[in-house]
């Protein structure tokens, strides 16, 4: 039996698509504590844009977004080819991994450090190694539970926005179903998070703008990402075959034939 599903090749890239997706999901996951200055990375002065009454606004944002837009990349190739159930599937994959992940996080964060690991890290110019591993590991429980609960109703978004555009445009124009469902999807996604994160902590004007600087960003990256799907729709084709990436498109909008 496992011979015959290594040889069917939707069954294998299915397969490689669920593993990158739900690692990408947990490496941004794991990555998100740090925050970078996007215009530092370009040699810039800090944007300073005012927003909702908050001025001083800049692009500072988690590691994490640099692998997310890969998450709805992905999604929309698995809607295109395998339809809403699979990426239901997946996206639940991912968030019981990452869920799992962030159990055995804090399991080894409450594990006692030994002697030697803390003297060794002190020669290597860090204080305290534990500490500074529960910094990294040992993320705000609701900032985990808002991340997860965005990426799930974000992705549900996804799917839904996705298949009314291709219910109305058949198979043209794959980056308006694509750029569009994945442009919704991460609105919704950055304000989520950031209302079960820090509402009680910051302004509903604070959350309004910081989730914007976010979003803009989410925005140009969606856009200029948007050849990587065709590029990849491309490479399935020849891999599976027309007819197959044909029937693959059917199947996934609930139809045997057309």
């Amino acid at each position: 039996m496992i011979t015959n599903i290594l040889k069917d090749r939707p069954t294998k890239l299915f397969i490689g698509f669920t593993a990158f997706f739900c690692c990408n999901a947990l490496i941004a996951e794991a990555i998100g504590t740090k925050l970078f200055s996007l215009e530092k990375i370009f040699g810039l002065k800090p944007a300073n844009f005012s927003l909702f009454g908050q001025s001083g606004l800049s692009f500072v944002l988690t590691c994490g977004v640099l692998l997310w837009p890969l998450e709805f990349v992905i999604t929309d190739i698995i809607n295109e080819f395998y339809g809403p159930k699979a990426v239901r599937r997946i996206s639940w994959t991912a968030v019981i991994l990452i869920s799992y992940a962030f159990l055995m996080y804090f399991l080894a964060i409450g594990i006692p450090p030994a002697d030697v690991w803390i003297a060794s890290s002190s020669k290597q110019g860090v204080d305290n190694i534990q500490t500074a591993f529960s910094a990294i590991f040992g993320q705000n429980m609701r900032i985990i539970i808002g991340s997860l609960v965005a990426f799930l109703v974000s992705q549900i978004v996804d799917v839904t926005v996705f298949h009314s555009i291709k219910r109305r445009t058949g198979n043209k124009h794959l980056w308006l179903r694509a750029t569009g469902s994945t442009l919704v999807s991460q609105l919704v996604d950055s304000y989520i998070v950031l209302f079960i994160a820090f509402s009680g902590v910051f302004t509903w004007q604070q959350i309004l703008a910081i989730g914007m600087m976010n979003y803009m960003y989410k925005f140009v990256v969606a856009i200029i990402l948007t050849p990587l799907i065709y590029l990849v729709e491309g490479r399935i084709e020849r891999y599976v075959g027309h007819d197959a990436a044909h029937k693959m498109k059917l199947a996934a909008m609930g139809k045997e034939s057309e």
